[in-house]
């Protein structure tokens, strides 16, 4: 069974080469117009929160991105989510980022939730309509199996302490 996967999207980035915008093309993902519209059970990924994703995450019904600039997110918007979760250390393997640590764009981040929450296949799926999806794979496989190992986020902090 594949996670339901939602987006909230500023608008802030160009939609022909935007990748949630994409996978939404493509039927993969639901993209809320407002974040009040998207369900307060489900995980969202924001880099601001104080606790890992990790596998204890599972029970989610959902996952939702906030595709938009981190750099101007408002975090008081995010207050009523329970389940916030930050993605631990990975290396992004999209083209305008490639190789820097942190700098995911929204389908690797989505991956890598995935990934971590044991939907590797749904991870692939998604990221086989980009060129250059899959090395993202490729580029963070050892640190994605063991998060994908762990138990709960203070056992994902302690593995990402080995890779940054």
């Amino acid at each position: 069974m594949t996670m339901p996967l939602f987006a909230w999207r500023d608008n802030s980035c160009d939609p022909k080469v935007c990748s949630v915008k994409k996978l939404q093309r493509a039927g993969l993902i639901r993209v809320f117009p407002a974040m009040k519209k998207i369900p307060k059970s489900t995980i969202v990924l924001d880099p601001t929160a104080e606790q890992a994703i990790s596998p204890a995450d599972r029970i989610a019904p959902s996952l939702t991105v906030l595709d938009c600039s981190w750099e101007v997110l408002n975090t008081s918007e995010l207050e009523g989510w329970k389940r916030r979760r930050a993605l631990p250390f990975l290396v992004a393997a999209n083209p305008g980022h490639f190789g820097r640590p942190f700098m995911l764009n929204s389908v690797e981040a989505l991956a890598a939730a995935l990934y971590i929450l044991g939907e590797k296949d749904q991870a692939e799926t998604i990221l086989a309509k980009f060129g250059w999806g899959l090395r993202f794979l490729e580029v963070n496989k050892e640190p994605l199996d063991e998060y994908a190992q762990a138990k709960d986020s203070s056992e994902i902090i302690k593995i990402q302490s080995y890779y940054y």
